[in-house]
């Protein structure tokens, strides 16, 4: 079997920068362990498997899986999945996403760039045993947790967050989390700075990760008395996204660039 292939760098400005992500175009969906192992030797940090829509209310089926599991919602790779389709049809102003457990997703065109609309996930002041620890920082103003696996740790000051060095392996037993940690950005910084780790999903540090703000964009905005800010995801390849609460969903503006085009082929 031979299925398109597209590497896309998401949320970046130019090649290399970002988070990549694989887009996968099937005529039909593949079994379970068939997609997870596509995912593995891909070894990215999210593949996107799209299969046209039989319905009106979206147009292709999408989901995503890490080299270690399936997991409800990406937003990075749903953006990198956007661009591939309207890359491909400059007739398209915007497109749809049925998934299994985010609802429709859209992407639509956006000056240079691309929205990506996702429901937020408001998260909720609770304790979080173990992962301060294994995260190893001081500063601590509040912990948080939403339900769909998202802990928050905010702390007093982004250096906190650029410096931080997580014991990987206690993080990743103290939950099934997407660990966000995060700050106000300082002086000549965006407005929010975040990093986001994920061993328990075989990710140590995500480079960016749409999905993430769709769980602090409500807290940032709420805290900074905004509806909009400026977001730097600060990890090694490092990205930008621009932040904005629509009613109860989070718009993320951001820029791809494809670096990939080929087969995968199946045997």
């Amino acid at each position: 079997m031979r299925i398109p292939f597209t590497q896309v760098d998401a949320f970046a400005e130019a090649a290399f920068g970002g988070n990549p992500a694989a887009v996968m175009m099937l005529s039909e969906w593949l079994d379970d362990a068939t997609l997870l192992a596509i995912a593995q030797e891909n070894n990215l940090s999210e593949t996107a498997f799209l299969v046209a829509a039989d319905g009106a209310a979206a147009d292709f089926e999408l989901r995503w899986f890490t080299p270690g599991d399936e997991v409800e919602m990406c937003g990075h790779a749903t953006l990198a999945s956007g661009h591939v389709v309207l890359s491909s049809d400059t007739t398209r102003e915007r497109v749809r996403f049925a998934t299994r457990h985010a609802g429709v997703l859209e992407v639509a065109r956006d000056g240079l760039g691309y929205s990506l609309s996702l429901p937020e996930r408001t998260p909720v002041p609770a304790a979080l045993p173990g992962v301060v620890e294994a995260l190893g920082v001081g500063g601590v103003v509040a912990t948080l947790r939403h339900p769909a696996g998202y802990a928050v740790v905010v702390v007093d000051d982004a250096a906190r967050v650029r410096a931080c060095t997580p014991d990987f392996a206690a993080l990743a037993a103290a939950g099934r989390y997407v660990v966000i940690l995060t700050a106000r950005g300082g002086a000549g910084e965006a407005d929010v700075v975040s990093r986001v780790f994920v061993p328990a999903f075989a990710i140590d540090e995500d480079p960016v990760t749409g999905a993430a703000h769709a769980v602090i964009t409500p807290y940032w905005t709420q805290e900074l008395g905004v509806e909009a800010f400026a977001a730097e995801q600060a990890s090694a390849r490092g990205g930008r996204l621009m932040c904005r609460m629509v009613g109860d969903r989070v718009v993320l503006g951001g820029r791809c660039v494809t670096v990939i085009e080929g087969t995968f082929l199946l045997p």
